[in-house]
């Protein structure tokens, strides 16, 4: 049997709150989401690698904007989004493709509501014995969930559904660094919550040292993020007092006026 060399996840920070997903084997790397080329270029420099191709979760600029650059650079192969705009040349992928990159296999998941045609990658097994991986873009954040710009709330319920149904013990590799504003906002809704009031102690001594919050897991997020707890009677019941405005009450309405709420909360 062909031995497999193990994979290294790194974050390379960028801009004000980014993080680019480096991923490798000592060699060779992928990227998930670069949004700016400069950050890149200095990572795979430092550790003598070379880049192999690019992910990319959604169109945004700041998940786009260091792809053709990158691609220029090393003349790899992009793959994004099958229902987005996309930098052409673009590989495009949807729900239930594969990937074959690094020695392992990459799952596309189509997680639609921050925009129309999301996609998310889930590495099942990174390495033996090792957590699966889910780099989930501006879908689920540690303790938030990505605004809704062209999406709906029940697309994004179910988007999280469907991620909240993977493996609890799956490391949640987000891409961005809102962890503790994110806990504000969840403890406003659950203030007796002892798991989110741990946890955020946990994120402000990470955050004082100047170190990632992430990647949390899918286990943890189900105790301590309000928009995986809209079934929680203690979620409902914060948001029924917070946001009286709407008759309605099923659990997409619950989800939609919270998501509201963390819009406008300060």
């Amino acid at each position: 049997m062909e031995r497999v060399a193990p994979l290294s996840i790194a974050a390379i920070p960028a801009f004000a709150d980014n993080y680019i997903w480096m991923i490798h084997d000592g060699q060779q790397a992928l990227v998930v989401d670069p949004g700016d080329a400069a950050p890149v270029f200095a990572a795979l420099a430092a550790q003598s690698l070379r880049l192999g191709c690019i992910l990319v979760s959604h169109h945004h600029p700041d998940h786009v904007g260091g792809v053709a650059a990158l691609r220029e650079a090393f003349s790899v192969p992009v793959y994004g989004p099958a229902r987005e705009p996309m930098p052409e040349p673009c590989i495009r992928v949807s729900e239930g493709e594969s990937l074959s990159l690094l020695g392992r296999e990459f799952q596309v998941l189509e997680v639609p509501g921050h925009t129309a045609g999301h996609i998310a990658f889930l590495l099942a097994q990174p390495n033996a014995g090792e957590a699966p991986a889910l780099f989930c873009g501006d879908t689920l954040f540690s303790g938030g969930c990505g605004r809704l710009f062209e999406g709906t709330p029940a697309q994004m319920h179910q988007s999280l559904q469907k991620l909240a149904a993977l493996p609890a013990d799956t490391r949640v590799f987000c891409t961005h660094e809102y962890t503790l504003a994110n806990l504000r906002f969840a403890r406003h809704i659950e203030p007796d919550n002892k798991a989110l009031r741990d946890y955020q102690a946990w994120c402000e001594q990470q955050r004082a040292q100047d170190l990632p919050t992430l990647p949390s897991t899918l286990a943890l997020e189900l105790q301590i993020n309000p928009f995986l707890r809209c079934g929680e009677a203690s979620v409902r019941a914060a948001v029924l007092q917070g946001q009286p405005d709407s008759a309605s009450t099923t659990l997409i309405d619950i989800f939609g006026r919270l998501r509201q709420w963390k819009n406008d909360f300060r």
